[in-house]
């Protein structure tokens, strides 16, 4: 061999010449496996990746969502973005994000992939879809808004509202119109007369002790005189009782 030959001719023993070949030969046979196993890692690595069919983009196995109602499979991020989105819009049952399926998703299967406050959010609203429309109504004041339930055949007027605290008028769903019963407030609410449907107006005819026209619900002071009263609408009426007029009534003394 013509390594041999050169070896020898410099005096290295034959023994040490094979020595060094077998050395040689193991590094290269240990090179050639480490990048096999490079090349079968990343072959592994490649294989072991998918397309979210949301965000189209190559994804870890690792990092998908596999609904376990359909078997479709999408990256958490997009997963999580979609079920935020659908519970903002209070949606309560929300399904599968693949448009041609609607299997729905399981709250207890994404609890690890959104945010806390989300899932808070989609459990109430999942609470609020099982209750009945006719049993539950919402807080009447605008930054509080809490669901509240009927859970009794009782007619309740004022209440309080266990979150905010604040009373309201269960019946007529509006924050509490003290002084003036549900009838009333309910007849000046409708009615197209100006200033008769703010609360506080009502509130100081009471308090005045003004009298409403039995027939276009006008309120009336009176100043002087008897107790037959002419509205703006020409109809008459007792201002103590509140009656259609009659002769008896001058001497009327059932106060309403």
């Amino acid at each position: 061999m013509e390594i041999g030959t050169f070896l020898l001719c410099h005096g290295l023993p034959f023994v040490l010449i094979m020595t060094i070949i077998s050395r040689t030969i193991k590094q290269i046979e240990k090179q050639t496996c480490n990048e096999k196993e490079e090349i079968e890692e990343e072959s592994d690595s490649q294989l072991k990746q998918t397309y979210c069919a949301i965000c189209m983009d190559e994804k870890p196995i690792e990092e998908m969502f596999e609904n376990r109602n359909c078997s479709h499979t999408f990256c958490e991020t997009c997963v999580g973005s979609y079920l935020a989105a659908k519970i903002k819009e209070n949606i309560a049952m929300v399904k599968c994000p693949d448009p041609n399926c609607n299997d729905i998703l399981e709250p207890n299967d994404c609890i690890s992939i959104i945010p806390k406050d989300v899932f808070e959010r989609w459990e109430n609203a999942l609470c609020e879809n099982l209750v009945l429309g006719s049993q539950k109504f919402y807080c009447p004041f605008n930054d509080c808004s809490a669901m509240l339930v009927n859970d009794g055949n009782e007619v309740v007027t004022v209440s309080e509202c266990p979150h905010c605290h604040r009373l309201f008028c269960a019946q007529c769903k509006v924050s509490w119109h003290a002084g003036v019963d549900c009838t009333e407030f309910q007849s000046s609410k409708n009615s197209d007369q100006g200033w008769q449907s703010d609360l506080t107006a009502l509130q100081f005819a009471k308090k005045k002790k003004w009298k409403r026209c039995s027939k276009c619900s006008f309120y009336v002071e009176r100043s002087e005189g008897c107790n037959k009263i002419t509205c703006r609408c020409r109809h008459q009426f007792c201002y103590v009782c509140g009656s259609d007029w009659k002769p008896s009534h001058h001497d009327c003394k059932e106060i309403r």
